[in-house]
């Protein structure tokens, strides 16, 4: 009987199909780690095929398309010049929001050829925001959705009601309008996730720079002001900091109502009133201040603009960037026992998010009127 270490030998010997297709993957592996670096050092006009494949299956993850690219696109220009029509039809991008996603990165490396770096929100994956930034905005149970449309940061600033609607089944006129205020402070600090991580550190223990509070530090403000048997009514409501700072119409009353407390506790809803004015009411004065520094009007916080950019390829124009707000949560009130779903006419039912061209910029947020609070 030969010994285990010559079976192992003639085994390794007779196996030269299974080595050189190990071989071959570790190549193929390395390959690819090469052509997502090239991603990150060379402009998109300059890529070749196989950068553009690891582009799309790396850094967008889209691996889903990348055999039809490898059949059609063929250099970095090329890609440049894809029109919606062209991702459509020739790479057989079905999904609009993936289209979306693809045109929105397209253009920022379009800008970076001018000369301009890529966006910040280039830096935020669709990993952290379907569960990161959803955690902290008190709206994780929307996660699947965003992670199976690949949102990322580009396609945050992007996003309309519509689409939350439409695509992401977010149907709660406040989990809208929640999020988009979350966009919002995403805007103000430039999309960046190190800015923003760094003001939250510094107000983790202070009551300090309420704008950034994410739900679980509202959370835990509730239980510091001796409120902590209401505090998890909070969780999963998309109660966060930009909603209590950006917009006035969410008082202490609509807070009261979030939180649960009984309309009779007369004696607790007095006592959220003083300790959200101590905190909040100076920060309304600087949102409304940093709303003027952003072109808006004084005593319209809750009218924040996006200042943007368009997208032009293909021949159709397409809004990416900061269009205004409008008046998204008057009419806070107590009356129901759960958020009220019933919109009421929305404004603007003809800005579809397939046509992408002319999008008008009230199409984002307004149709909120008599938006009601609650209960979360």
């Amino acid at each position: 009987m030969p010994c285990m270490l010559c079976v192992a030998d003639s085994d390794s010997q007779c196996s030269p199909t299974r080595q050189s297709l190990s071989l071959s993957e570790g190549e193929e592996q390395m390959d690819r780690l090469q052509q997502v670096e090239l991603v990150r050092t060379t402009p998109m006009s300059h890529w070749k095929a196989g950068t553009v494949q690891a582009w799309l299956e790396v850094v967008m993850a889209m691996p889903m398309y990348v055999k039809a690219c490898a059949e059609n696109v063929k250099s970095g220009k090329v890609l440049l010049s894809l029109s919606d029509e062209d991702l459509e039809l020739g790479l057989g991008v079905g999904s609009s929001l993936h289209r979306r996603k693809l045109r929105l990165a397209i253009e920022d490396y379009r800008d970076a050829e001018a000369g301009r770096s890529l966006s910040k929100a280039a830096d935020l994956d669709h990993h952290w925001v379907a569960k990161a930034w959803l955690n902290d905005i008190g709206l994780s149970q929307y996660s699947q959705a965003f992670q199976n449309h690949l949102v990322d940061g580009r396609m945050l600033n992007s996003l309309m009601k519509r689409d939350l609607e439409k695509h992401l089944n977010v149907s709660k006129k406040f989990h809208q309008v929640s999020i988009l205020l979350g966009v919002e402070l995403l805007y103000q600090v430039n999309f960046s996730r190190e800015a923003l991580q760094e003001r939250r550190a510094r107000c983790e223990t202070q009551n300090i720079d309420p704008v950034v509070w994410t739900n679980q530090r509202v959370l835990k403000w509730v239980r510091d002001i001796d409120l902590k048997e209401y505090a998890d009514n909070l969780t999963n409501s998309g109660v966060h900091g930009a909603v209590l700072v950006l917009e006035p119409t969410f008082n202490a009353e609509a807070m009261a109502t979030a939180l649960g407390i009984p309309s009779g506790k007369h004696i607790l809803r007095r006592h959220l009133a003083e300790e959200m004015s101590a905190v909040f009411h100076p920060a309304n004065s600087s949102g409304i201040r940093e709303a003027e520094r952003f072109g808006t009007p004084p005593g319209r916080a809750s009218s924040i603009t996006r200042a943007g950019k368009e997208e032009n390829s293909g021949g159709s124009k397409y809004k990416a960037g900061r269009l205004p707000l409008g008046k998204i949560g008057r009419g806070f009130s107590s009356k129901d026992s759960e958020f009220h779903d019933d919109y009421g006419s929305l404004q603007n039912e003809d800005c579809g998010d397939e046509d992408l061209q002319g999008r008008p910029e009230q199409c984002r947020l307004e149709g909120y009127n008599g938006l009601e609070v609650t209960n979360v």
